[in-house]
């Protein structure tokens, strides 16, 4: 690795430990950063700032918010009756790009995962049965993951909410638009299969 001043070369590390970026990539932003005029600089040192200090979760669904209820918390034109789970924040930027969906959300911060220690105590899972009791809610739409920890959530979520009267529905999963039968793996023929419907 060619040597760098220290304040490039710790510029470069610090990117290097962003999700995707790599030694070259690291270097190309330093650069950049460097080569960009002191303001741009400081604009991006306070945007990350803010993020860490003006962001918050919501209290009604953890969604990440910069007020006490997330924007889609506050939005009366959304309908209170159905709440889709979610594992991550950043999952419901899918399903909201459908312009499909217009019920409210509930993100619970990761999946079931007994190997790395993950339980239904380190998710937000009790404040979803809180949010249920406090009545409205109709249906619960589980949109987990496609992954081993997903359909463990999915099922163990199936498992608590049913019993207190609600809907409980999983999202479809299969072959996705625009691909071929050919290239889908046995599980997603499988879920493809099992989730078919009436035309």
């Amino acid at each position: 690795m060619p040597d760098f001043a220290e304040p490039l070369a710790r510029l470069i590390a610090e990117f290097k430990h962003l999700p995707g970026i790599g030694q070259k990539s690291a270097q190309r932003l330093a650069f950049h950063v460097l080569r960009a005029s002191r303001e741009s600089a400081q604009l991006l040192a306070q945007a990350v700032l803010d993020v860490k200090d003006k962001l918050t979760l919501c209290e009604a669904c953890n969604n990440i918010s910069d007020a006490e209820l997330c924007q889609f918390c506050r939005d009366p034109n959304r309908d209170r009756k159905v709440v889709c789970v979610v594992e991550e924040p950043h999952n419901i930027v899918a399903i909201e790009t459908t312009r499909q969906f217009q019920g409210l959300y509930h993100v619970l911060h990761g999946a079931l995962s007994p190997l790395r220690g993950i339980g239904p105590e380190q998710l937000r899972i009790r404040n979803l049965v809180d949010r249920i009791g406090a009545g409205g809610v109709e249906e619960i739409i589980v949109a987990t993951n496609p992954t081993a920890e997903g359909e463990a959530t999915a099922v163990y979520l199936s498992k608590l909410l049913k019993p207190l009267g609600l809907k409980v529905t999983r999202i479809g999963m299969g072959v996705p638009v625009g691909s071929d039968i050919e290239f889908a793996d046995e599980v997603t023929i499988w879920k493809a299969m099992e989730g078919r419907r009436e035309r």
